[in-house]
């Protein structure tokens, strides 16, 4: 399929994997809440049993109408179109790592993880694949890094794009190109960049992870997970989450897909607001550092305007006057809520020292990389002049 003849971003959003008319002749896909599915009588079963029915639902736990229909739309949206895509929804953005990883890795196999992933995800593999007996090394974003850590049982590489807090990038053709020679999967959490900003499937990239939490759902009120790709690598996952269970609630899938047709309306706002903003934090003499990949302070930003068709609702910044100017500046916003997670329709901020690494202390955050005066502000739908007010209002208190 030509780049003429691929839907775009929005159409896919709103009509991807769907078909023209639905059975029940509903325009939006019906919540079906049900732990299991009876067959007519046994010769259904059979050829059920044999694969020579078109119904994937048996039980609860392996499929269901309203999860598979949002799991072709996302499959849709990630590939861009083209057939030959797969997703599988899970309970959470860590169940699609967790479950991804250990259904792909086994006892003696190699792990490289870019630093700057998530910190959860640090931990899963530091902590929990240790007891496989699978080897892990956490490297800087670069391709030399990468290509350094490199040992014959390498299995997979994964790394984020962009990382939270700071919006890393790597050199993701390169990485493809590397892994492709060493016969090594590759695995993006693209959930800060959406398909709407960039389809890592596209450069080559064997899997892509999204906190459907985050954007996709957009709305702060489900969470979910989804691991898409080609060919059989999908289909051994959703094998495996059947057995490990972590599987995603029927109605956070509705909702999730009520969620993705205004995507990239969403996304859309998500990037000019926040663009604007990181223009104007770093033009703030009370702010001593903004991380924005489209700034072109950012050290990855050739990278990001290889990569992104925009930088995202995330602007990271640094205040002058360390926690204390940053305390002062969240108590002091009166649009954005203190709390975590970040791409929903609400602009959300917190201190990463004060939240998600409260626990490590200031020489544990430092070791790090976490800045005692970072603020992360997740960039909602609202009117730009109005958190440009709120935010310059803040400062002048702070």
């Amino acid at each position: 399929m030509s780049d003429e003849d691929k839907p775009g971003a929005s159409t896919l959003a709103v009509h991807g994997g769907e078909p023209h008319v639905r059975a029940g002749r509903s325009i939006t896909e019906p919540l079906v809440l049900a732990s299991t599915y009876p067959f007519a009588h046994t010769a259904e079963l059979h050829a059920f049993m044999q694969g020579e029915l078109d119904r994937p639902e048996e039980y609860g736990r392996y499929g269901n109408p309203t999860i598979a229909a949002v799991e072709a739309k996302l499959a849709a949206l990630e590939g861009g179109g083209e057939p030959g895509f797969s997703a599988v929804l899970m309970a959470s953005g860590m169940a699609a790592i967790t479950s991804t990883l250990l259904a792909m890795l086994r006892a003696g196999q190699h792990v490289i993880f870019t630093a700057d992933v998530y910190r959860k995800t640090r931990v899963f593999a530091q902590t929990y694949l240790s007891k496989f007996g699978v080897e892990v090394d956490i490297v800087e974003p670069s391709l030399a890094a990468i290509e350094a850590a490199l040992r014959a049982e390498t299995k997979i590489i994964f790394t984020e794009a962009p990382t939270n807090p700071y919006l890393r990038l790597v050199d993701l053709d390169g990485v493809v190109a590397l892994a492709r020679r060493e016969r090594i999967k590759t695995i993006v959490d693209a959930t800060f960049a959406t398909p709407i900003n960039m389809r890592p499937c596209e450069l080559g990239v064997d899997l892509v992870i999204h906190s459907t939490t985050k954007y996709l759902g957009g709305h702060n009120d489900l969470l979910g997970g989804v691991v898409i790709g080609r060919g059989g690598l999908v289909a051994a996952i959703r094998e495996q989450v059947g057995t490990l269970g972590a599987i995603c609630d029927p109605h956070n899938a509705y909702l999730l897909g009520r969620g993705l047709k205004t995507l990239a309306l969403r996304v859309e706002r998500h990037n000019r607001s926040a663009l604007a903003l990181a223009h104007m934090l770093d033009e703030h003499p009370k702010v001593a550092r903004v991380w924005y990949p489209l700034l072109e302070s950012h050290e990855d930003h050739a990278l990001a305007r290889r990569y992104l068709g925009g930088g995202g609702g995330v602007v990271s910044f640094e205040l002058v006057g360390g926690l204390e100017a940053g305390t002062r500046l969240v108590d002091g916003v009166r649009i954005p809520k203190l709390a975590p997670s970040l791409g929903g329709v609400e602009s959300l901020i917190e201190q990463p020292a004060l939240m998600s690494f409260y626990d490590q202390g200031p020489e544990g955050r430092a070791a790090l990389g976490i800045r005692e005066g970072l603020i992360r502000l997740s960039v909602g739908i609202e009117d730009l002049k109005d958190l440009r007010a709120d935010l310059l209002a803040a400062l002048d208190r702070t």
